[in-house]
């Protein structure tokens, strides 16, 4: 397992599906997750620090977990088959729980939990940018300081 961190969310055109963009931390990979316009919006409001008046289900998740004395310790990305990614939430207790990759994200961003990837996933759906081509990839981080998460309500 290697950890990862999360770039962020963004539209793919021309498709104008979601993907949720993670690097690897000591690497230089990154692997891209098309996810739900919904989880989108969650993850880009744990990245911007917004809080909503009412807890979503992301933030009720979190607040379950807290409320019960066991913490999410870490997410796992655990497996791609067909293009699906599968993810497991690895609780305090140690147990763990199958979960979509978008909504266990979604879910470290709020409590500050580690995410790791899978060597497997990684050499299969990770894609390596030289350093060269870093350049572009600032362009997307740029993009992702203006972006809001309005432009991922659906339309």
């Amino acid at each position: 397992m290697r950890e990862v961190d999360v770039v962020g969310v963004r539209v793919e055109m021309p498709s104008n599906h979601p993907i949720v963009l993670l690097r690897e931390s000591s690497g230089e990979r990154y692997l891209p997750i098309w996810i739900g316009a919904v989880e989108a919006t969650a993850i880009a409001f744990a990245q911007q620090g917004v809080v909503p008046p009412r807890p979503l289900t992301h933030d009720l998740l979190k607040d379950v977990l807290d409320a019960t004395g066991n913490g999410l310790e870490e997410v796992r990305i655990v497996e791609v088959r067909d293009g699906v990614f599968y993810a497991q939430l690895v609780l305090a207790s140690g147990v763990e729980v199958s979960a979509r990759p978008s909504d266990s994200i979604a879910l470290a961003l709020r409590t500050g939990s580690r995410i790791v990837c899978a060597d497997d996933v990684l050499d299969e759906a990770g894609l390596a940018v030289p350093a060269e081509q870093e350049d572009e990839v600032e362009k997307f981080r740029e993009f992702l300081d203006h972006v809001t998460p309005d432009d991922f309500e659906s339309r």
